[in-house]
């Protein structure tokens, strides 16, 4: 296997495990578990892990990290408005939606940070970006109505957590840049997963909760934490290692499709013609975003 391929694989199969996470906390929250407490288990838990994969593989550079004030705060900060809040709003959006429509929504993510850019930076966007911020507007639309003017497909609630959620993974982006940068993403998310995890319990209510331990419940928890968090999140970072920060970003786009299929195949949830063509009209936005360096000629 070459090393190229060895990196698309990586991606597309982390995109995908992305995708399986999603259905497999719709899962969840249909058969009794909480978005809080959900939101909890996996940031714990899976946080947990990361942080031992980080500790086993750069011991030093988390003990220079944990000594160093700056980043604990700012990490504090990530942690609690970019990890919690993203997480929370995600998994609240799929109780109220469904996972591919959920994960499709917060695909409106890099509009939100283009649109960012453009005002703290003062520079008006370029054609190709009006392009896309007009796909993500009209592929909402289209998600949230079905083209109907008067009626809307998904609850207020599930469109309202939809959006918040895209502006919440704007921050989980935007936040850790330098703190990523400095110390490397394993570390800084695996803590940071930690951190947030550990201050939600009093609010959660997750030492209260009742954890069924059935096999279904087994596998999709798997689904969410395992899988679609510590692998999913160890495989793009060795993928986007080989192949570079637009093929990966491009090839993890597959994760909305991902989660159509898999709210299809084990939910049995029903999207209508008209869902694709928005969904669609999102990717294409992020799609353009992406390689907005290569349509300028950069």
């Amino acid at each position: 296997m070459s090393r190229s391929f060895k990196g698309f694989l990586l991606t597309i199969i982390a995109g995908i495990a992305w995708g399986l996470s999603g259905t497999s906390g719709q899962y969840l929250m249909v058969h009794g578990i909480s978005a809080l407490v959900l939101t909890n288990l996996r940031l714990l838990i899976a946080g947990g892990i990361l942080m031992m994969l980080s500790y086993i593989s750069a011991r030093e550079k988390m003990k220079a990290f944990l000594k160093d004030k700056e980043s604990i705060l700012s990490l504090l900060i990530f942690a609690l408005i970019g990890l919690f809040l993203n997480q929370f709003a995600y998994l609240t959006a799929i109780q109220e939606t469904n996972a591919g429509t959920a994960t499709v929504l917060q695909y409106v993510c890099p509009v939100g940070i283009l649109v960012y850019s453009c005002i703290k930076d003062k520079v008006a966007p370029t054609f190709a970006e009006i392009i896309s911020i007009l796909l993500a507007i009209g592929g909402t639309y289209l998600i949230a109505t079905h083209g109907q003017f008067d009626q809307l497909s998904v609850t207020p609630a599930g469109l309202f957590w939809g959006l918040f959620s895209a502006l919440t993974y704007a921050l989980y982006i935007i936040l850790p840049i330098t703190l990523i940068k400095k110390w490397g993403s394993s570390l800084v998310i695996g803590i940071g997963m930690v951190i947030s995890g550990l201050v939600a319990i009093p609010f959660t209510g997750v030492l209260r909760a009742s954890i069924p331990t059935s096999l279904d419940f087994l596998f999709a928890f798997a689904g969410i934490i395992l899988i679609g968090t510590v692998f999913a999140y160890t495989a793009f970072l060795k993928g986007a290692s080989i192949v570079g920060p637009v093929k990966s970003s491009l090839l993890a786009s597959i994760e909305p499709i991902s989660a159509v299929f898999f709210a299809f195949l084990i939910m049995k949830e029903q999207f209508f013609p008209i869902d694709f063509v928005g969904m669609a009209m999102i990717l294409c936005a992020v799609t353009i975003i992406s390689l907005k360096d290569l349509i300028m000629g950069k």
